[in-house]
């Protein structure tokens, strides 16, 4: 599970990966820290464009800067799977406008922007759908200008991804409703369609091809999670990706880059990644469980790395895995504070607001770090998560555990780059944003780690649902799960137990309660600014966020919609109902889950998290709009060069920053001109 980033930028994930920063984010003026360091590198349109930092890496000894490197480039070479998931046409569509931006010398100024600017846009979110709102976006000005630059292109020596006998402009007739047409597969992830609509068919995504949810009754998966569903003739076939089928030449090159990383890893991490390397090569899901228990016991390692096919938001059904990777190593000074939760999850387990006999009697290790995260690809970056828990599979969980970070350089690269204009626009009083400005970041993080350390791991399932709550749950189990662990978040934030771990300072600790349910509170009418179309949210993070914050203005006293000025604001008024709210409403979420209750969740997210007042929204865009302020945020990665010998023999890693989007991406895909 994970927990994204929706500062300016906009980060989600959980999946085993979790939660976002606040909206509001913390009070940072400019884009520079005081050593004159360069966060906030530019804004394309909606988004800001963020340089990522890894400081720990260059005093890592050697032997641990080889590991990196090699599970680097495993990272990379992985990167177009994702690609292909997320839309069929993506790595056509990336080839042609990369081929124009690296021979536009000819091309015209103003059409050579808006190329550009599309592109970028592309590259942050991997391919033509906003990475929160799940909806198109296209390519603006004229076809004429962009054939026109294809052809100047062209006659630069760019080379384009015809087919066959095709001509360059019957490449360009071809995919023009690709890059124009925002009616043409509008929607990557559709959970919610309209009336005589099938959620399969209305997605994009390249999980299924010509299959419909009427496809799978009585059909068994094998391959739930690492394959593509196609139907062929009238039957279903499932395309396993592994290194003898689906994405065969890209998983092969991951592997090696694996299996040469094993020498200089830990023995419990080899042997996580000889698991690991076994299930790239069978697909079976036993080899993927025996990984999963394999990562999960390898707690003391002080570098690891997660790659695969792993969380499931972008499967309308819940189901499938998009691709996805990091790589990082331990933050010892920022992970004690996560660690204390980790240690005393027994403690919380004990005292949750549930039915007792949904509580687990034996919380298995959870094992917790901040990290710092050197390169995240695929379905993790470049928009990146700010915590994780994993593995996803409930019964390796309850077995064996689970583990958690929070990427800490990634919470301050949001922190530095984040403006602070949200904060003072949709406070109701001064007092609200000085509670802000003062412990935002603070409460933020402590948010993070209980969602992804308490949260995720926290619950006994009912017997009936075999381990396997998402069969029963369906399409709203992601929007469910991410919403549970908010809500023990929400829930324990208050509890003096947080005192007596010294995560949270006595003194302090009621000023800290209170800004951050005046932030979630705030939250859920800040992020409607995503959704600039339409009238319903699809991104499950997002879902979660409004589902608790519409049900609380509903059931308790806790926030109340006011209005100043034609501006309206959500406003916390009352701690202890907004506390008592959300254990009655926690409750009540667990028992769905535990019991595979699908009725209930889909009547819970209709009423309160899917739908929204589209009057509402464009007032919160127009107030966004006069502060120039993003909607969220893609990172550019540092980079690693290893340094050898004569011999071949890796004598130095390093590290740098490119503070350049294009030129990382073109990079990434072998386009950089030289």
């Amino acid at each position: 599970m994970v927990v994204l980033g929706l500062v300016v930028g906009g980060a989600v994930a959980c999946g085993s990966g979790g939660g976002e920063p606040a909206e509001d984010g913390p009070a940072v003026a400019g884009t520079e820290t005081a050593t004159e360091r360069k966060y906030l590198l530019e804004r394309v349109g909606e988004a800001a464009v963020v340089q990522l930092y890894a400081d720990g890496f260059e005093a890592l000894p050697l032997d641990q800067k080889t590991l990196v490197y090699h599970l680097y480039l495993a990272a990379l070479a992985g990167r177009d799977i994702f690609y292909d998931q997320r839309y069929a046409h993506n790595l056509e569509m990336r080839e042609v406008l990369e081929q124009i931006l690296t021979h536009a010398d000819g091309v015209e100024v103003a059409t050579r922007r808006k190329i550009e600017r599309y592109t970028k846009l592309f590259w942050i979110n991997t391919g033509p759908y906003n990475n929160l709102t799940a909806r198109k976006f296209v390519l603006t000005g004229p076809p004429e200008a962009f054939a026109a630059a294809a052809r100047q292109a062209a006659d630069a020596g760019a080379v384009f991804p015809t087919r066959g006998d095709e001509t360059l402009d019957a490449m360009l007739a071809r995919m023009e409703p690709l890059f124009f047409d925002a009616s043409v597969d509008p929607s990557v992830t559709t959970k919610t369609p309209g009336p005589d609509e099938d959620m399969l068919a209305a997605s994009a995504n390249n999980l299924y091809v010509d299959v419909t949810m009427a496809d799978l009754e009585g059909f068994t998966e094998q391959y739930v999670l690492n394959s593509r569903l196609v139907k062929r003739d009238g039957r279903l076939v499932e395309e396993v990706y592994s290194i003898d089928g689906k994405y065969g030449e890209p998983i092969a090159e991951i592997v090696s880059h694996l299996e040469a990383a094993i020498p200089y890893a830990t023995e419990p991490m080899a042997k996580a990644l000889e698991a690991l390397a076994r299930f790239y090569r069978t697909g079976e899901d036993a080899d993927r469980e025996a990984y999963d228990i394999a990562w999960v016991q390898d707690t003391a390692s002080p570098v690891d790395t997660i790659n695969g096919f792993i969380e499931v938001y972008m499967d309308a059904r819940g189901a499938k895995g998009a691709w996805e990777a990091l790589v990082y190593y331990v933050n010892p000074a920022k992970t004690e504070a996560i660690q204390s939760l980790a240690a005393s999850a027994q403690w919380f387990e004990d005292r949750m607001p549930w039915d007792p006999k949904y509580r687990k009697e034996g919380v298995r290790g959870i094992t917790a770090n901040a990290i710092d995260v050197v390169i995240e690809t695929g379905e993790s970056g470049p928009v990146t998560p700010v915590g994780i828990n994993l593995p996803n599979d409930q019964s390796v969980r309850e077995q064996h555990g689970s583990k958690s970070i929070s990427l800490s350089n990634v919470v301050e690269a949001y922190d530095r780059s984040t403006p602070s204009g949200f904060r003072t626009e949709f406070a109701w009083t001064p007092e609200e944003v000085a509670r802000a400005e003062r412990w935002s970041t603070l409460a933020g993080e402590l948010m993070t780690n209980m969602h992804e350390v308490i949260g995720h791991a926290s619950g006994q399932l009912a017997d009936h649902l075999g381990g396997n709550p998402q069969a029963a749950l369906q399409e709203q189990y992601s929007a469910l799960e991410e919403g549970r662990a908010d809500l023990v978040a929400l829930y324990f934030l208050p509890d003096p137990k947080l005192v007596e771990l010294g995560v949270v300072p006595a003194e302090s600790h009621a000023d800290i309660v209170l800004a951050e349910y005046e932030s979630y509170a705030r939250n859920a009418l800040i992020q409607l600014r995503r959704v600039r179309e339409g009238s319903q949210l699809e991104e499950d993070h997002m879902r979660n966020r409004q589902m608790i914050v519409r049900w609380l203005m509903d059931n308790t006293s806790a926030i109340e919609e006011r209005n100043r000025d034609g501006k309206t604001f959500y406003v916390m008024t009352d701690v202890a109902a907004f506390r008592e709210g959300v254990g009655r409403l926690l409750a009540n979420v667990q028992r769905i889950k535990s019991e595979g209750d699908y009725d209930a969740a889909k009547q819970l997210f209709e009423s309160y998290g899917i739908h929204f007042d589209p009057v509402l929204r464009d007032q919160v865009v127009e107030r966004v709009d006069v502060l120039n302020l993003p909607s969220y945020s893609g990172f550019v990665q540092p980079t690693l060069d290893a340094v050898r010998a004569a011999d071949g023999t890796i004598t130095d890693v390093t590290i740098s920053y490119p503070q350049d989007l294009m030129t990382q991406m073109l990079e990434y895909s072998g386009n950089l001109q030289p």
